[in-house]
């Protein structure tokens, strides 16, 4: 069983955090059930593993909090969805290449609730979405942003952290930091898509993919089957 909790108001980030790693170490002791949290923060800067120094472009612009998770720097704020997902691993297969993957896969299938195509990119952490709208770059590729991020840290089989989607944040926001290290591409919302989509509307959607889109993790590690 998978609990579900809806946290009110802007989630103050250290805390959350906090109160997020006690659960996913209970989980690992078997105290407690899975958990996913669907929050949002306060405008926020979190840098990972692998982030550098050079990506922090405005580093008084918000708070920035080193973190544990794998990835660069990343921006939370009203309007994002952040889905934090305390899931056994090793319960989940105990292939961490597969359990990314399911996770991209939630995301997609979520995405196309609201006939958003979502795509991952080799080389490119994250979902992304083909802008159309805009023109194709020199080299004849199509224009593409940044939708949803993801980044993990598992800790005795035990994942934490998770993803973020954008439905309505301030996208200037974005400005202060090179997003996950990627600087040839944007980021987008499903607002920013034309899309009326409110917070409530995706997770409904994202409650309804999550079965669909692990149950497969025992097989391969696509986003599609």
């Amino acid at each position: 069983m998978v609990e579900w909790t809806h946290l009110p108001g802007l989630a103050p980030y250290a805390e959350t955090l906090a109160a997020m790693e006690a659960r996913a170490e209970a989980i690992a002791r078997g105290e407690a059930e899975e958990a996913i949290w669907l929050l949002e923060h306060p405008p926020l800067y979190t840098a990972g593993t692998s982030a550098r120094a050079e990506d922090l472009v405005e580093p008084d612009r918000f708070p920035v909090f080193p973190v544990g998770r794998g990835g660069q720097y990343t921006y939370h704020g009203p309007g994002q969805r952040v889905i934090y997902c305390m899931l056994d691993v090793k319960a989940r297969g105990g292939d961490v290449r597969c359990f990314v993957r399911a996770l991209e896969r939630w995301v997609i299938e979520s995405l196309a609730e609201f006939n958003v195509t979502g795509e991952i990119r080799p080389g490119r952490v994250g979902v992304w979405v083909v802008r159309h709208d805009r023109p194709v770059a020199a080299d004849g590729t199509p224009a593409e942003d940044k939708i949803a991020a993801i980044g993990i840290k598992i800790r005795r089989w035990v994942s934490f952290h998770g993803i973020a989607i954008n439905v309505e944040p301030d996208l200037s926001h974005f400005a202060g930091i090179v997003p996950c290290g990627i600087r040839d591409h944007g980021v987008t919302s499903l607002v920013d898509l034309g899309l009326p989509v409110t917070m409530a509307d995706l997770d409904t959607a994202l409650m309804r993919c999550f079965d669909p889109a692990f149950a497969t993790i025992g097989g391969a590690c696509t986003v599609a089957d």
